[in-house]
């Protein structure tokens, strides 16, 4: 199984590839897609779906996951965020992939076991189970947590959880990273 993660966000949307082979996680790909600010809304909305659409014909995933939008305090914010989230999950589902969803509160229990946790301990996290040789970007760790997180709930994992045949992740490679913008 191929899965994509995506932390969506006006300005900065993260994506993150990774392969599950039995009950290993192997990295694939991550990256930032960058978003000029100074464009008009719908641009900038073209922008996420050009690029997303990109990243799946580049890395072909078999499945997808994006993350909840939350709602904060600013009601305009959190409607930006759901309109890029929107056009993220236009591109997946135009793309004929599985989506998806976890709150940021799932990611985080599932990578970190803290639902709580700060950026920075999903950093390190992202970096220990991947076997990365450099702690990855925010938003790119974020995109990678997701996927992270599909992998350790997905049902075949469950069962191998089950039965003792998942093993912790030594085997991990880096064969690649890439910036989208």
């Amino acid at each position: 199984m191929r899965i994509l993660g995506i932390d969506p966000g006006l300005r900065r949307t993260g994506f993150g590839v990774i392969d599950v082979q039995g009950s290993r996680l192997l990295y694939v790909a991550s990256g930032t897609i960058i978003v000029p600010a100074d464009r008009p809304l719908a641009q900038r909305l073209k922008v996420i779906l050009d690029n997303i659409r990109e990243v799946v014909q580049s890395t072909q995933p078999t499945v997808s996951v994006l993350e909840k939008v939350f709602v904060n305090t600013n009601p305009a914010s959190t409607l930006l965020l759901g309109q890029a989230r929107g056009a993220a999950m236009c591109a997946l589902a135009d793309s004929l992939l599985d989506v998806h969803e976890y709150t940021a509160l799932q990611v985080k229990k599932a990578v970190v076991g803290n639902g709580h946790a700060a950026k920075e301990q999903v950093q390190k996290m992202v970096q220990h189970l991947l076997a990365l040789s450099g702690l990855p970007a925010a938003d790119s760790a974020d995109a990678l947590a997701c996927a992270i997180c599909h992998a350790h709930c997905h049902p075949l994992t469950q069962r191998l959880k089950e039965t003792g045949q998942l093993k912790p992740n030594h085997t991990s490679r880096v064969r690649g990273g890439r910036l989208v913008g």
